[in-house]
């Protein structure tokens, strides 16, 4: 993880357990038990940053709390004033409640009964084991936090003691030691900085909590290390003094600075702050009120630069950046108030890529090209679109339509010319082929830029990921593209059902609709895996399957879709390294098209209806003899056939800002990723099992050099608990003995590491367990 504070830890954990696997609905709810109520102090903080969070408890609306039928309501939304924001599913913290309680329906208890359903439509916020997570288990469990915390009594109690100081503690001052009570106690009464901070967030809450005895000592503190009385002075002139710096306030500021979300009323404070010298310069980083005014500035000249030529529009950008570019590096952009500078970090990336045309003197260069670099221009447009928040969104797009739809047109009109100079346009698109020892992932409407993400995502997970390019036939639709993506494609000729540019089964001249594709793709040796199956990996072995929801969500949200990318990115991932997991050598993911997206809609291009027997927003197909004013190409399948396409980035509906059938760079160039283990990913372990607290594994390793371990975090070799790392023997077997008895129950890893150090194989265990 690389959260900065537990509760960012809990937040994205538990957002990761609503992940839906490929092909499965969505997750109603999130089920949080906690039979111990070891959590409770913890989760006022997190109901701040997680919107979406309701806790089980006495009838409380206001602060999100009530009876188990109130929270079905919250989950079925059906009460108007309680409901998780839109797209998010709620989850649900149940104190006292632990998952055996809701196992039976039978035996669980009647108040309780309600929720017993939503194990099934739900998700469980649970360990990998099954079990509850504890907060010791989250703090150093390698699929959380994987910090090394002491394992003993007192340890556990005072972890318990802080958890709500604990909350904004950045995760980095606990990384690299070995974690036991008496660090936790300094937490709690070792940390005037913290405390501070704590009574600046809410002072009335702080002085009740740490009653008269502790509040006297803080007032002390405060008067000898931070020069003002906290009774006397008041939170005003701890803001004033933060505000200014120096000495002390200085090393509060930077702490402040480490966790900001964490402390909403210090960031009230500092705008009603006052300087003690009225002649003294103002640090700006640490005026909320000069930053609100530079964004209200840089908000009224993106609006303006929308109206811009091009290139001036490009050159505005550019100034607006050298600018502002510092202020993304201030508090208040962490903390969602510099909305218009982040976004200026891809719109000046944009502004750069939209001055440079697209390249190449033939259609195959020109394709190259953009391939090397055209793609980051749309990258960059995407990335603004989806850093915007739903209050500036209107004026990022009109930013990006100004820097982008130049662009853009002028790319496609280019790629139009070289590609009508080629004596066979269709020539340059090449089928798919089944191979043996790869998994086809078919991912609909990857398009290029978005491929790139995807082959980043996966080298970040550690695989090895090659991007190379394929040529989209015309027109760019699922219809005609598809097949040609498939190993069908050699059993697809002329036309099935030509007004919807879909080509004809050779064999029975039927249309290749998606059950005959499929039966298609199996008699060409390739195995047809539903969403989730691995189907039989092996060297010979070859399969096809499909993944993600680009094209439909694209279709149905228009510009929304830039915020979903990143989520559709990640299941593509995860799908293909599932598929890597369960043994495929290889996996390749191809596509069948790209597309345009242009916020505001794509302009419109005029088409008579009587010209063409079908019109889409992108392609049509010709009537007859006709012969529009717009450019006309072969059909892939039936070259006798005429595809209209609108000239540049043109459509022909109005107000389509997602579409694609044309012919452009975004939709005819596609990804091509071949995503392997790598070469020393030959290692698997294949049984764990416990003798007390000795591991024995067996491993299957063709590598040289690999070790296996017990880890509680993956990727960290100093989070083991073994006494050390064990080379398997000649048959494979290794074990490992964890001398620290307090580690036992604890979830822990068997991983096989490569002698270069990379994580092969992994397999979760009980310490002390069955396996």
């Amino acid at each position: 993880m690389t959260a900065a504070t537990l509760v960012d830890a809990l937040r994205e954990s538990m957002r990761r357990s609503m992940r839906a696997p490929d092909g499965e609905a969505a997750p109603a709810a999130l089920l949080w038990t906690d039979p111990d109520r070891q959590w409770s102090a913890l989760v006022p903080a997190l109901m701040k940053a997680m919107p979406e969070l309701f806790a089980l408890g006495e009838y409380a609306p206001d602060e999100r709390r009530g009876p188990v039928v109130w929270l079905k309501c919250v989950v079925d939304r059906s009460l108007p004033d309680a409901a998780a924001p839109d797209g998010a599913a709620p989850a649900l913290y149940l104190p006292g409640v632990g998952r055996g309680d809701l196992r039976d329906a039978d035996a669980c208890p009647p108040a309780l009964r309600p929720l017993v359903e939503l194990q099934y439509r739900g998700a469980i916020w649970r360990q990998r084991n099954g079990r509850d997570w504890t907060v010791e288990a989250f703090l150093s469990s390698g699929d959380s936090l994987g910090l090394d915390v002491a394992r003993d009594a007192e340890t556990r109690a005072a972890m318990l003691r802080v958890l709500a100081q604990l909350a904004a503690e950045p995760l980095a001052a606990l990384r690299g030691r070995r974690l036991e009570a008496e660090d936790f106690d300094r937490i709690a009464i070792g940390d005037p900085i913290r405390n501070l901070l704590d009574w600046m967030n809410a002072a009335e809450d702080f002085e009740t909590a740490r009653g008269a005895d502790g509040w006297a000592a803080f007032r002390d503190v405060c008067r000898r290390r931070f020069g003002f009385d906290p009774r006397d002075d008041g939170a005003g002139a701890a803001a004033d003094a933060l505000a200014a710096g120096g000495g002390e306030w200085d090393e509060v500021w930077r702490r402040f600075a480490d966790a900001p979300a964490a402390y909403p009323g210090v960031a009230a404070a500092l705008r009603a702050a006052k300087p003690r010298d009225l002649l003294a310069p103002v640090d700006p980083s640490r005026s909320p009120g000069l930053n609100e005014q530079r964004e209200d500035l840089l908000r009224a000249a993106l609006g303006a630069a929308a109206g811009l030529p091009h290139a001036e529009a490009r050159a505005r950008v550019a100034e607006l950046e050298r600018e502002h570019v510092e202020r993304r590096g201030w508090v208040w952009a962490q903390i969602g108030e510099s909305p218009c500078a982040l976004a200026l970090e891809p719109l000046a990336r944009l502004a750069r890529a939209a001055g440079r045309p697209l390249g190449g003197a033939t259609a195959a260069d020109a394709a190259a090209d953009y391939a090397a670099a055209g793609w980051r221009c749309d990258r960059a447009a995407l990335d603004a679109l989806a850093t915007a928040p739903p209050a500036e969104r209107e004026t990022v797009a009109g930013a990006v339509r100004a820097l982008y739809a130049p662009w853009l047109d002028a790319a496609a009109r280019r790629f139009q010319e070289l590609l009508a100079a080629e004596a066979d346009p269709g020539a340059l698109a090449a089928g798919v082929d089944a191979e043996p020892g790869c998994c086809l992932v078919f991912v609909d409407g990857l398009r290029f830029d978005v491929g790139a993400a995807l082959r980043d995502e996966l080298k970040t997970r550690g695989m090895e990921a090659a991007l190379s390019f394929r040529i989209a036939p015309l027109p760019t639709v699922t219809a005609t593209a598809k097949p040609l993506a498939s190993p069908a494609h050699s059993e697809c000729a002329g036309a099935g059902e030509a007004e919807n540019f879909l080509p004809a089964i050779a064999a029975d001249g039927k249309p290749a609709d998606t059950g005959r594709l499929r039966a298609a793709i199996a008699r060409r040796g390739a195995a047809v895996l539903e969403p989730g199956r691995a189907g039989a990996p092996g060297a010979n072995a070859a399969a096809w399957t499909e993944t993600a929801q680009i094209d439909s969500l694209g279709h149905k949200l228009g510009a929304g879709l830039a915020p979903m990318i990143a989520e559709q990115v990640a299941a593509a991932a995860d799908r293909i390294e599932a598929l890597l997991d369960a043994g495929w050598p290889r996996v390749r993911a191809v596509t069948d098209h790209g597309w345009l997206l242009l916020p505001g809609g794509l302009p419109r291009v005029d088409l008579p209806p009587a010209l063409v027997a079908t019109k889409w927003a992108r392609c049509a197909a010709v009537g007859g003899a006709s012969e529009p004013s717009v450019p006309t190409w072969p059909w892939r399948w039936d070259p006798v056939r005429r595809i209209a396409a609108p000239p540049g980035a043109g459509a022909f509906r109005s107000g389509v800002e997602y579409a694609h059938g044309g012919v452009s760079p975004q939709e005819c160039v596609t990804p091509d990723i071949v995503a392997t283990r790598g070469a020393a990913a030959a290692a698997r372990i294949l049984d764990v099992s416990w003798r007390g607290m000795r591991c024995r594994v067996a491993v299957a390793a063709e590598a040289p050099g690999v070790t296996v371990d017990l880890r509680l975090n993956r990727r960290r070799a100093d989070s083991s608990i073994a006494a050390a790392p064990r080379t398997p023997n000649a048959k494979g077997q290794a074990s490992l003995v964890v001398p620290d008895d307090g580690h036992e129950g604890a979830a822990a890893l068997v991983v096989a590491v490569g002698a270069d150090g990379r994580v092969l194989d992994e397999s979760p265990t009980t310490v002390g367990g069955d396996r």
